[in-house]
């Protein structure tokens, strides 16, 4: 859940200890700093899982520190996503691109959907390509499922890429996939828009995206220490803001709401959603 290229350097090698190590070596000659904190990897601890660092865990404790109710929002976007993939299969759609998947959680995309469709096609997308090892070693099965290290910003590469041209027919609709990414981009408009319009009718825009409405001082100090850290920016949109990046693809209901609101079965039980939007459009 990257939109950062590697920083080039040496490869020395991997260290799993609490202290970490400078960099491990990462496909291309390229190197991964690991003493620089990744989105990916923060929002994989915020999940509970194991795929991070000491200086992700660092990041997420300050992070939580002024906004306690970021694991839950992590959770609760995990959640809408799984409710999402389902009111796309329902409607049709088999074919998924992750965009900006980030590390592999314990129920990915390709497993949600095989639960409501038959034979889905699932290409995950990002540009950290310490998430695109994980996933090739772990979600790749079969040849329905792919894994691209490509950066959202280059949406000409992402649809021009082998995987892309195998397993997605432009003539079916699509889901274009963006959870909890889209608040790292500065201009999100460029990918939404460019993959947008190589979406055929019936296809579905998938978003979760981050928001201060409910709590601007604590977002805006969070994202200054995420800024601070070398994670990147975290970059929390308005409602209306949010609602614009669907374009042309109308959303469905209940329109865009707090993620652990869009059509769960019960109301969230802590308000973590409060600081992440989640909501799903179609295109006609």
């Amino acid at each position: 859940m990257s939109t950062e290229a590697p920083a080039a350097g040496p490869s020395p090698a991997r260290s799993s200890g609490p202290a970490g190590t400078t960099a491990v070596p990462a496909s291309g000659g390229t190197a991964l700093a690991l003493h620089r904190p990744a989105s990916s990897r923060v929002h994989d601890h915020l999940l509970g899982g194991k795929d991070n660092y000491a200086a992700d865990r660092d990041l997420a404790r300050q992070v939580l520190d002024v906004l306690p109710q970021a694991a839950d929002a992590a959770r609760d976007g995990r959640a809408f996503l799984a409710r999402a993939v389902r009111a796309c299969a329902e409607r049709g759609i088999r074919q998924f691109l992750d965009l900006g998947c980030g590390l592999p959680a314990g129920d990915n995309l390709h497993q949600m959907a095989a639960r409501h469709a038959a034979g889905p096609r699932v290409v995950y997308v990002d540009a950290d390509p310490l998430v695109i090892a994980h996933a090739r070693a772990l979600l790749v099965e079969g040849g329905n499922i792919a894994a691209l290290h490509a950066d959202l910003r280059d949406p000409a590469a992402i649809l021009a890429a082998p995987q892309v041209r195998r397993l997605i027919d432009p003539a079916e609709p699509v889901a274009l996939v963006f959870s909890s990414v889209l608040h790292l981009l500065p201009d999100p408009l460029v990918p939404l828009a460019a993959l947008g319009a190589a979406a055929p009718p019936g296809s579905a825009l998938v978003v979760s995206h981050a928001t201060a409405d409910h709590a601007p001082a604590a977002v805006a100090e969070a994202a200054r220490r995420y800024a601070a850290a070398g994670a990147g920016p975290l970059l929390p949109r308005g409602v209306r803001e949010i609602e614009r990046l669907f374009g042309p693809f109308t959303p469905l209901p209940p329109g865009l709401v707090p993620a652990g609101r869009w059509r769960a079965g019960t109301p969230p039980s802590a308000d973590g959603a409060a600081i992440l939007y989640a909501g799903v459009g179609v295109r006609s």
